[in-house]
């Protein structure tokens, strides 16, 4: 019904950026949430940011300063500009979106992404 497809992982040196775009396709009313999460090897999930409709965002202790989550809700669609970026940041991000409700008025579970890799390494 609904679809997240995340782009803009990749390797990058430390200290370097990249932004991570997500896309939600479906016939969508609207999405209350929306967030980053990531996953290191041998890590469990863990929150980088989120983003309401309304634009209040949240964000981890270790990445304040450092990233910047921000959305279209008109293109239902969310980034992750990450800058200064660590070695352990290294994870593969996955997209989220919370409180999803389509045209026919259905709210769905937490719908999630397939994931992206993002690789800090020099």
């Amino acid at each position: 019904q609904v679809q997240l497809v995340e782009s803009g992982g990749g390797l990058v040196q430390p200290g370097g950026s990249l932004r991570l775009s997500c896309a939600a396709s479906g016939s969508i009313f609207s999405i209350y949430g929306m967030g980053w999460y990531r996953q290191a090897p041998g890590k469990q999930r863990e929150l980088v940011a989120t983003i309401t409709s309304g634009g209040s965002t949240n964000y981890a202790d270790s990445v304040k300063g450092r990233f910047t989550i921000f959305r279209d809700n008109a293109n239902k669609k969310v980034y992750l500009q990450m800058n200064s970026l660590k070695p352990e940041d290294t994870a593969v991000y996955y997209c989220n979106a919370d409180r999803v409700v389509l045209t026919t008025g259905l709210s769905l579970q937490p719908v999630w992404g397939q994931g992206t890799q993002v690789t800090v390494s020099s």
